[in-house]
């Protein structure tokens, strides 16, 4: 629990190290050998001792910055790595749809990570419920169906999905904010991984 703010500090003879120590001591391994730590703004310092050149030091900065995304990706990898079925990319920054709403990204995690309300998705609550779409019954209810090819949701897929052809990890549809706002638009004219309490059947 968090200390009441009310309280002292309470007197300690412990020697402590400021956090920006030990983010200096964690950067030694970046650094690689180089006989300088490259600042982008390498012009505000004074001229002695000498610096290299400003274009050097800008390209050992970006190049430290790439060097320490790549370690920080696999470190990642092998603490967190993802399961098997989730074939997306991993990343360090925010992906594009989760700056579109959180319910809506809520539905597109969900079906990313094969966590959702569609049939095929593991479900704790109903473990031998069936997998086939509820909606057709003609396919089992996986990501790609019910965006791509369920023919109970044609409609709204004509309206919203000209140009969208895969949900896949490779596909531009995770980079491109257009297809992205489709698919959106798409998930609400035909309810897709909404609980089967708020959405049991198609509006008419």
């Amino acid at each position: 629990m968090p200390l009441n703010w009310k309280t002292s500090c309470p007197s300690s003879l412990t020697r402590t190290h400021l956090p920006v120590d030990a983010m200096v001591h964690l950067s030694l391994p970046l650094l690689g050998g180089l006989s300088f730590a490259p600042l982008i703004n390498s012009s505000l310092l004074p001229d002695f001792p000498p610096l290299p050149p400003d274009n050097v030091m800008k390209a050992a900065y970006f190049s430290l910055k790439a060097k320490a995304r790549l370690l920080m990706l696999d470190a990642r990898r092998l603490d967190h790595s993802p399961l098997p079925y989730y074939s997306f990319y991993v990343s360090l920054a925010p992906y594009t749809f989760m700056g579109l709403g959180k319910f809506i990204a809520g539905r597109i995690h969900q079906m990313r990570a094969q966590k959702s309300y569609l049939a095929t998705h593991p479900s704790w609550s109903t473990p031998d419920a069936s997998r086939l779409c509820p909606l057709c019954g003609e396919e089992q209810e996986t990501f790609s169906y019910p965006v791509l090819r369920c023919h109970a949701k044609a409609a709204a897929r004509s309206r919203h999905l000209q140009g969208l052809t895969s949900v896949g990890p490779d596909t531009p549809l995770w980079s491109s904010v257009s297809l992205l706002s489709s698919l959106i638009a798409y998930i609400k004219a035909a309810p897709t991984n909404y609980p089967p309490d708020m959405f049991p059947s198609l509006p008419p």
